[in-house]
């Protein structure tokens, strides 16, 4: 029953092609065609008719086709005793899937590495995305690419896309003068500059890769510890930018929010008015010192003290006891009552305030002191 079942094989057909496959070759039991054996290929895929190690014939619509080779049923059979039964007219069918495969997965293996123009520090990226493929040119796919494998998975041809895209890739974000915050706002521009420089890759291998798109990015440990240290300096920078552009009314505004959320803190202290009264310290405290900030710079006017002159012409001050060109006491100052303690006019002779007498007599000379002179004018001897 096998022999008769191989004399009559007569359709040939991919059925449940494997979704993940590219390329599929017929497996006949004795890997014989008869002849006139109808090869059906349906929408979507090509068949390649192999005979005699060349190719014969190349089907790349869908439809039924009549295959003419020199094997006769029955009669090649039977006239090949004395080969085991096994004609020397041997014939394959290849089938090939022409369709688009789109949303093909890729990811670089490792960080791409390369200098920010901007920052000027060494920057390790991960890129990730999709893309779409098809074979343009099935012979030359056939003989450039595929030989005379058996199958042919579709994750074949993704690693070869992959791996020829990486290393212009590390090229093109060298030189196209994106910092790596603006990266990802350019990375339409960036896939269409990759896929125009490694589209001539693939058209030698008759098949041609589209749709190519970066879609996401990351970047290693070290880039991103220098990224964070970059965003903390910029934040404090435009943290003092705003502080310079508040006003008094402002600030103000401020310290009076600062209160009322050191109250409402202090409300909420399980130690009751303590609390309370920490926090309202605190808010009247911060105000104040933001005041001050709003003030910075404002100093108030400091008034000059009154001077007098001596009789020898020179200036000094209104309070001065003595000259001090001449030494001489200070007759047009003010000078404290031996009494009281009030100031009233140096050489006054009695205090306005309690009425005693501002001269004193020397213990030793019995000369006239003057109030608030420690020393007697004609003897030296200390007052007491």
């Amino acid at each position: 029953m096998g022999f008769f079942a191989n004399q009559t094989r007569s359709v040939i057909e991919w059925k449940d092609a494997d979704p993940d496959l590219l390329i599929w070759r017929w497996d006949g039991a004795s890997d014989e065609l008869k002849n006139a054996t109808k090869l059906i290929i349906n929408p979507g895929q090509a068949a390649i008719f192999v005979y005699e190690g060349q190719i014969r014939a190349i089907h790349d619509y869908p439809g039924m086709f009549e295959l003419k080779t020199a094997n006769i049923p029955f009669l090649t059979t039977l006239t090949k005793i004395m080969q085991n039964f096994t004609s020397e007219h041997k014939a394959h069918v290849y089938f090939v899937r022409i369709t688009e495969f789109v949303n093909q997965k890729w990811g670089t293996k490792a960080p791409v590495k390369y200098t920010d123009p901007v920052y000027k520090f060494p920057v390790g990226m991960r890129a990730f995305g999709n893309f779409s493929f098809h074979i343009t040119d099935v012979r030359k796919f056939f003989t450039e690419f595929a030989s005379n494998i058996e199958v042919l998975p579709i994750s074949s041809i993704r690693n070869v896309i992959v791996d020829r895209v990486l290393q212009p890739m590390t090229d093109i974000f060298a030189t196209a003068g994106f910092s790596y915050a603006e990266i990802d706002k350019n990375r339409m521009e960036l896939s269409k500059k990759l896929s125009e420089v490694v589209a001539p890759e693939f058209a030698p291998l008759g098949f041609e890769m589209s749709d190519f798109r970066i879609e996401n990015t990351d970047f290693d440990e070290k880039t991103q510890e220098r990224i964070d240290k970059i965003s903390d300096k910029m934040a404090d920078a435009h943290a003092i930018n705003a502080m310079g552009q508040i006003n008094n009314q402002g600030l103000n505004a401020y310290a009076t929010v600062e209160k009322l959320n050191a109250l409402n803190t202090a409300a909420s202290n399980p130690n009751g008015m303590a609390g309370m009264g920490v926090g309202m310290g605190a808010g009247m405290g911060l105000g104040a010192g933001m005041g001050m900030m709003g003030n910075m710079g404002q100093q108030a006017p400091q008034q000059a003290a009154p001077t007098v002159q001596c009789s020898c012409g020179a200036s000094m001050n209104a309070n001065a006891k003595f000259c001090p060109e001449c030494g001489k006491p200070n007759s047009t100052g003010t000078v404290a009552c031996i009494g009281c303690g009030a100031q009233i006019k140096q050489g006054a002779k009695f205090c306005p305030e309690c009425g005693k007498p501002q001269t004193l007599k020397c213990d030793k000379c019995n000369a006239d002191i003057p109030g608030g002179v420690k020393f007697c004018p004609e003897c030296g001897e200390k007052t007491q």
